[in-house]
């Protein structure tokens, strides 16, 4: 069997360290390029120390494409726009960027969005694909099967705490572990970036879906997870919900529904989402755990690389977890 061969732009961040990881143990991949400006001519596991002995890979300064059937960006925000603007692509090559610069639907956009669980038939046939958000991965798998069946009707609630890694790999004020350790804060509250692709998605699914998603994010004091407690308004009882969920999941592995309260250490270092349900009164609660850096961001990556090129979903993602 012919392997993929694999490129990483942008080589040096947490996203691309996690793509690389995951990618070098890959059946079906051969990671064959990696590019870092700033890292030009070092070894890939002087940056990332946690692949010694896995590679012998070497960073290269220069962009090339050649033999190359698809390439992951992983650069800074508005930059994979320079990225596309400034080279001439080979017309056989697929793209995969993860950062926001393509997953608002817009003119001259021909990106398709990848979650997976919303638009797997197009995903098949893209040849770009924008990666979703790492918040925006956790709220979505949330509330899809909802706005699927038309019960969106009233205003969700969603509180989200998400680990460090989120934040990308340089120190900020608000990042470092000094800071971080011990911490908890607010940001963005209702104005979070990612609340435009899950409104897209949930209009999508649900065309008469007015926007009303109430979104605070918070920084957490741990290093990765993500863990999503959203709640709106259900008439049915939790086991409505559940088969309502089990239904729309039942073809995407990597969605699983849990019948005890979860813990987020259950999804640390895997592909997975966990779902788990409550009734108060009116209000149907929806708790959804996933791994930033792997669901959100270089797993789910990976998933649709897997989707693109004709593979089993959860080819090189059978990832156990690092809670026990």
């Amino acid at each position: 069997m012919k392997k993929i061969r694999v490129g990483i732009i942008g080589g040096a961040g947490y996203t691309a360290g996690e793509l690389l990881r995951i990618l070098l143990n890959h059946s079906a991949v051969d990671v064959t390029y990696l590019h870092s400006t700033s890292n030009s001519g070092k070894k890939v596991t002087d940056i990332h120390t946690d692949l010694l002995g896995d590679t012998d890979l070497v960073f290269s300064g220069v962009y090339d494409f050649s033999g190359l059937d698809v390439i992951f960006l992983c650069m800074g925000h508005g930059k994979s726009v320079e990225f596309m603007n400034d080279n001439q692509l080979p017309e056989s090559l697929k793209v995969i960027d993860l950062s926001t610069d393509y997953r608002m639907k817009r003119d001259n956009n021909n990106f398709v969005y990848g979650l997976p669980e919303l638009n797997a038939m197009e995903i098949k046939s893209a040849k770009y694909i924008a990666n979703p958000g790492c918040f925006a991965t956790g709220i979505q798998l949330a509330l899809l099967p909802l706005a699927h069946a038309g019960l969106l009707t009233d205003e969700i609630h969603v509180n989200a705490i998400t680990g460090s890694t989120g934040a990308g790999q340089n120190p900020s004020k608000t990042s470092h572990f000094s800071w971080r350790n011990n911490n908890l804060s607010v940001y963005k509250v209702f104005e979070h970036q990612h609340l435009g692709e899950i409104n897209q998605s949930l209009v999508q699914l649900q065309p008469s879906y007015k926007p009303s998603l109430n979104f605070i994010p918070v920084r957490g004091n741990h290093t990765r997870g993500i863990f999503v407690t959203a709640y709106t308004r259900f008439t049915g009882s939790v086991e409505d919900a559940k088969n309502l969920y089990r239904v729309y999941y039942q073809d995407h592995p990597f969605v699983h529904i849990s019948n005890e309260n979860p813990d987020l250490k259950q999804v640390v270092n895997t592909n997975k989402c966990i779902l788990y349900f409550e009734k108060h009164g009116e209000y149907l609660v929806v708790v959804s755990l996933t791994d930033n850096l792997i669901k959100g961001a270089s797993g789910q990556a990976v998933q649709n690389m897997n989707i693109l090129f004709g593979l089993d979903q959860k080819t090189g993602l059978y990832l156990k977890p690092v809670a026990f």
